[in-house]
């Protein structure tokens, strides 16, 4: 897949993103993500047997690269669903009805994801923190002290919605030390592109997407299932079926999904996983992290902030305040039509008073110049 994943773009890449500036194209949304032309090809390729060898071969493949981008000798799961159906995944197969579980949110997905917990019956306490800023480890141990029983910690990795990253490690070491409680994982917009070491770490389950770092289409979810995660499963009593973990372990032993399986995400993100494996899992994360960088610096410049602060900024996205008297909606709308650049807006509290760049996946550093030179282009129209 030209530069998919690569360090740099190779010329092919390189006209191919000329082309799609031609056309007035430039995603820099967090996700879906902009797909080059040889996973658009692979996307569109003829269904194969489900049933078949062909596809025994290729899921057995993906689920040993999954494994080594997650960093665990555990279970994978790959899902036919979007990223919220890995979270509810996670927590049905886990948890049951009247179970305690602390929830912390930063942003719009952390609250996704104690919503699902509570929408199955579990009994969810809230850990909230400001806007822009991650999860203080110091505040969970505290909080699992007032909290006996506590069956799971619910947190998003990488929080788009404000372009901050928890400090994933340090969270799950305080939850250990502090409690039982299993640690499930929203990484739907970090798998892939930011480090998480699922077995070093003790992750309990993390849930990802196809979409986002990985780029292929949307249509797949992905699990990791930890030995502790299994013993949940063995006493969980939330309702599931379709998300039922069990059926995934026992299908893959047999090189089959329990279900219909959306083939042309599949067909992508086979050949993105071997290509990462390729390129070095470490590489991939430390480019990621460059660019991140490179836009980071590029909107300071304008003279515009960043809204995390710099050791939890994102390396997939990018959340950045709208300057005093711009109107956010207006400034996104504009970037769009005077410059076809795409760019994601303010989500819930945060409508109109920021905008975010998506720097994941198929990325290089002139599609982060050419959003931030419109965005400067758009905020001197609008007089700022």
């Amino acid at each position: 897949m030209c530069a998919a994943v690569g360090q740099a773009l190779p010329t092919c890449a390189q006209e191919e993103k000329s082309r799609m500036s031609k056309a007035g194209v430039n995603l820099r949304i967090p996700g879906p993500v902009p797909l080059p032309a040889e996973a658009l090809e692979l996307a569109g390729s003829q269904m194969i047997n489900h049933r078949g060898s062909e596809y025994a071969e290729m899921i057995s493949r993906m689920t040993m690269n999954l494994k080594t981008v997650f960093g665990t000798a555990g279970d994978v799961y790959f899902v036919t669903a979007s990223g919220t159906g890995a979270m509810e995944t996670a927590i049905v197969n886990t948890l049951s009805p009247g179970d305690r579980v602390l929830s912390l949110v930063i942003g719009v997905f952390g609250k996704r994801f104690a919503e699902i917990a509570e929408a199955y019956g579990a009994e969810v306490t809230r850990l909230e923190f400001p806007l822009g800023e991650a999860a203080d480890p110091a505040a969970v141990s505290k909080a699992l002290a007032g909290l006996p029983g506590c069956k799971a910690v619910l947190f998003t990795h990488n929080e788009s919605s404000t372009g901050t990253t928890n400090p994933l490690e340090e969270i799950a070491s305080a939850v250990h030390r502090s409690s039982d409680a299993l640690v499930l994982i929203d990484a739907v917009s970090s798998a892939g592109g930011v480090p998480i070491s699922v077995d070093a770490w003790g992750i309990d389950a993390v849930a990802t997407a196809s979409q986002k770092s990985w780029v292929s289409p949307p249509g797949i979810a992905m699990v990791s299932f930890s030995d502790r995660a299994w013993r949940a499963y063995e006493t969980a009593r939330m309702p599931r079926y379709y998300f039922d973990v069990g059926q995934y372990r026992d299908y893959l032993e047999i090189g089959q999904p329990p279900f219909t399986p959306c083939l042309p995400a599949m067909y992508t993100l086979d050949r993105t996983l071997k290509m990462m494996i390729e390129e070095g899992v470490e590489e991939v994360f430390a480019r990621h992290e460059m660019v991140a960088e490179n836009t980071r610096r590029g909107a300071r410049a304008l003279g515009l902030e960043i809204l995390p602060e710099e050791r939890y900024a994102s390396a997939t996205v990018t959340a950045v305040r709208v300057p005093e008297g711009v109107d956010g909606k207006e400034l996104v709308s504009r970037v769009r039509s005077d410059h076809g650049v795409v760019l994601g807006g303010g989500q819930q509290e945060l409508t109109g008073k920021i905008f975010r760049i998506g720097h994941m996946g198929w990325v290089d550093e002139s599609d982060v110049e050419d959003a931030l030179r419109a965005v400067g282009e758009t905020l001197e129209a609008l007089g700022a």
